[in-house]
C-alpha cells in the first residue's frame, strides 16, 4: 500500500457527471484523478444507443455512446488528468482514501484536496415468485449485454416498467431482433416521455397499465410470466391472471442513488422519495455537508444524464474556485440557469419537489402550449408534421432548422411550432429529433401521399420495395411502395413511402419483410423465407394453404411473429396487396395451455 499526497481532485465514477466535473477541473489546471470500476469510462453512456434530448450545448441529438467517446477523448487530452479504470474506492476516511486496483488486487491511499462523488445509482428490483430464475434481468444489465457486448439476452421479452428506461430498452430490444411481448406498468399512466411511448406503440408493443408481475414460470430458466391487474389499493385482483410465453423478464422500475461512500464519509443523508431514495444533503454548488466533498449525477438524485453533466460541471467549477480563488462566474451562472430551465417543465415536477425538501430553490417556469399551425394551407409541399405534444426539455428541431421555421422559445420545455411559409422541406429536423416525433408529408397529384418515416432498423428497404404501412399502434393500414430512402449520418434515416391519401394521416411506421432466403420466418416451426417462396411457386397462394402445408403459425406463439411476415412475402410474390389477402383463421386457444387445464374446469356437477 502506498500513498499519493499531491492530488487536487479525486473523481469517483466515470459516468456523465464524473467526466464533466473532471473536465472542468482539468481545464483550469488542477491535477485530477478519475477512478472507475468498469473496464472503460462513460458509465451508462456507453450502452445508450438513443439520441439525447436537451439542447446542443449538452449533446442534444447525439447518441449516448458517442457522448462518452467525446468526453473521454477531451479528458485524455489533458496531461494533468489521469483515468484509472478497474479501480474502486472502498472508503473515504479523514486521513486518506483507499483505492483498490481490481486487476492487481493491490491498494493505494490517496490524499486528495477535494473529492467529487459521481457514483451513480443501482437498479431497484421487484419481489415476485421465482424472481431468481436465470432470464430475469435488470434493464441496465440488458443494455450492457446488448449494446456493450453484442449479446441478446433473449428472444421473447416481458418488460416491467414504463419509465423512460423501460421504454428505451424495449425499443432497443426490438432493434436488436428480440420480440417485446408487452410492457407492464403498475401505475395508471405511462411513466416516461410520450415520444418514447409513441415509438414503442408504433412497433406494436402493448402497454398494460395497472398491472404487475405475479411470478416467473420455469424450473431452470424463465419460460413464461404471470401478470395480474391491480386494484385502486395496488393489490392483485384475483381472476385477472394472464400468462405470457417469454424467455426473458426485464425489470425497469427505477433507480436508487448509490450513497454508500457519501454516508460512510459522514455526509448528512436524507430520504427524499422524489429523488429516488436516500441522497446526500447538498447545496446549489453540489457541496455536501462535508465542505471538501461534492456530489453530482444520480448519487445526488435520479434525473437525466444531461442534468448529471451540468451538475458535474457546476461542482467542477466550484472546486476550481475553492482551490485557486478564481471563478468563471459567467459560466457558472449560465450552467445554473440552464439547469433551472431544464427542471422548470412539467416533467420535472417531482425533481423540483425533492430539491425543495433539500433546501434548494427551484421554480416552475411558464412555457408555451402547442399552437395550431396552418399545415393544410400548404398542400403539395413537402413539410414536417411534429407530433411532440408533451412539454419536455428539448429543442434540436429549433436549433437544427437552417431557416428558422421551427420555434421552441426561451423555455426549452415549450412545445415546438412551425412556420410553414418559411419551411423548405429539407427534413433535417426529422433526422435530428431524439424522440422520432417528426414525419415528412406531401400530397401528390395522383391521389397518393408521400410520407417520410424516421427509421432506425436494419435492413433498410430499397426504392421500389413494398412494405407494410403501420399506424400509431403498430396496426397494418395498407401496403406501401418505398419511394426513396434518405440516409442520415446520425443513423436516423428517412424512408419515404407512397400511400393512398385517405389513410396517410394515420401512417407512422413501416414493417420491412426480410429479404434473406435462409432467414427464419416462423421461429416455432423453423420455416424459412425460401421455403415459403417455393411453396407459393408450387401453387399455395393462400395463408391457410401455407399454414397446412408448412405448419406456419401452428407453434406456441400462434402466429404472432410469423403471420404478418408470411403475408408480406405472399403479397410480394403474388402482387396482391396485404390488405386484400385473408389473414387466416385465428384458432383457439390464444396461448399455449395444457390439456389438464382445459379438462379440469373447476366446476363439475355431473356424475361419473
Amino acid at each position: 500500500m502506498r500513498s499519493l499526497n499531491n492530488l487536487d481532485l479525486l473523481v469517483v465514477g466515470g459516468g456523465p457527471a464524473g467526466l464533466s466535473g473532471a473536465l472542468e477541473a482539468a481545464r483550469s489546471g488542477l491535477s485530477v484523478l478519475l477512478v472507475d470500476e468498469a473496464v472503460s469510462t462513460g458509465g451508462q453512456l456507453i450502452k445508450q444507443t438513443h439520441k439525447f434530448f436537451g439542447n446542443e450545448g449538452f449533446f442534444a441529438s447525439v447518441r449516448g455512446y458517442e457522448i462518452a467517446d467525446r468526453l473521454n477523448e477531451e479528458l485524455n487530452s489533458f496531461e494533468n488528468a489521469r483515468i484509472l479504470t478497474e479501480h474502486s474506492v472502498i472508503a473515504i476516511y479523514p486521513d486518506g482514501v483507499p483505492v483498490v486496483d481490481m486487476k492487481r488486487d493491490t491498494t493505494e491511499v490517496l490524499m486528495p484536496k477535494k473529492i467529487l462523488l459521481a457514483s451513480g445509482a443501482s437498479e431497484k428490483f421487484l419481489q415476485f415468485e421465482n424472481n431468481d430464475l436465470p432470464g430475469v434481468y435488470g434493464a441496465g444489465a440488458v443494455q450492457t449485454l446488448m449494446n456493450q457486448f453484442g449479446i441478446l439476452p433473449g428472444t421473447n421479452v416481458l418488460m416491467i416498467g414504463s419509465g423512460n428506461i423501460g421504454l428505451i430498452v424495449s425499443y432497443q430490444l426490438m432493434q436488436a431482433g428480440a420480440e417485446v411481448k408487452a410492457i407492464i406498468e403498475a401505475s395508471d399512466k405511462i411513466g416516461g416521455y410520450q415520444v418514447h411511448a409513441d415509438k414503442v406503440k408504433r412497433l406494436g408493443i402493448p402497454v398494460n397499465l395497472r398491472h404487475t408481475i405475479s411470478r416467473a414460470i420455469g424450473k431452470d430458466s424463465v419460460k413464461g410470466a404471470v401478470v395480474s391487474e391491480l386494484d385502486e389499493r395496488w393489490r392483485p385482483i384475483p381472476g385477472t391472471e394472464r400468462e405470457f410465453v417469454v424467455d426473458t423478464i426485464c425489470i425497469a422500475v427505477g433507480l436508487s442513488p448509490s450513497i454508500e461512500l457519501a454516508a460512510q464519509a459522514g455526509c448528512v443523508i436524507e430520504y427524499i422519495q422524489e429523488l429516488g431514495g436516500y441522497v446526500p444533503l447538498r447545496n446549489d454548488d453540489m457541496r455536501t455537508s462535508i465542505p471538501d466533498l461534492f456530489v453530482a449525477g444520480d448519487v445526488s438524485g435520479i434525473e437525466e444524464a444531461t442534468t448529471a453533466m451540468i451538475e458535474g460541471r457546476i461542482a467542477g467549477l466550484t472546486i476550481v474556485e475553492d482551490l485557486t480563488g478564481r471563478c468563471d462566474q459567467e459560466r457558472l451562472n449560465y450552467l445554473k440557469e440552464t439547469l433551472r430551465k431544464f427542471r422548470s417543465g412539467p416533467s420535472s415536477s417531482k425533481t423540483r419537489s425533492g430539491i425543495r425538501k433539500l433546501g434548494g430553490k427551484v421554480e416552475e417556469a411558464s412555457f408555451s402550449e402547442r399552437i395550431e399551425c396552418d399545415f393544410d394551407s400548404y398542400k403539395g409541399k413537402l413539410r414536417p408534421i411534429i407530433e411532440c405534444f408533451e412539454p419536455i426539455p428539448c429543442n434540436p428541431c429549433e436549433t437544427s432548422c437552417p431557416v428558422g421555421a421551427i420555434r421552441v422559445g426561451e423555455n426549452i420545455n415549450s412545445i415546438p411550432t412551425i412556420d410553414y411559409s418559411r419551411c423548405t422541406g429539407c427534413s433535417i429536423c426529422a433526422t435530428k429529433c431524439p424522440g422520432l416525433a417528426i414525419f415528412m408529408f406531401r400530397e401528390n397529384k395522383d391521389g397518393t401521399s408521400s410520407i417520410g418515416i424516421p427509421y432506425e432498423f436494419l435492413p433498410l428497404p430499397v426504392k421500389g420495395q413494398y412494405v407494410s404501412a403501420l399506424g400509431r399502434n403498430g396496426e397494418v393500414i395498407c401496403t406501401a411502395e418505398v419511394e426513396r430512402v434518405a440516409r442520415s449520418p446520425n443513423k436516423t434515416n428517412l424512408v419515404y413511402i407512397i400511400v393512398p391519401s385517405e389513410v396517410a394521416q394515420g401512417v407512422r411506421n413501416i414493417f420491412v419483410p426480410s429479404q434473406e432466403a435462409e432467414t427464419i420466418v416462423c421461429r416455432c416451426e423453423e420455416v424459412t423465407v425460401d421455403q415459403i417462396r417455393k411453396a407459393i411457386k408450387d401453387g399455395y397462394k393462400d395463408f391457410e394453404e401455407l399454414r397446412r402445408y408448412l405448419r406456419i403459425s401452428m407453434g406456441p406463439c400462434g402466429g404472432r411473429t410469423c403471420r404478418l411476415n408470411t403475408l408480406m412475402i405472399l403479397s410480394r410474390e403474388t402482387g396482391v396487396p396485404v390488405e386484400e389477402l385473408a389473414p387466416g383463421i385465428f384458432r383457439p386457444p390464444s396461448m399455449p395451455v395444457s390439456f389438464k387445464a382445459i379438462a379440469e374446469t373447476g366446476v363439475d356437477d355431473s356424475e361419473e
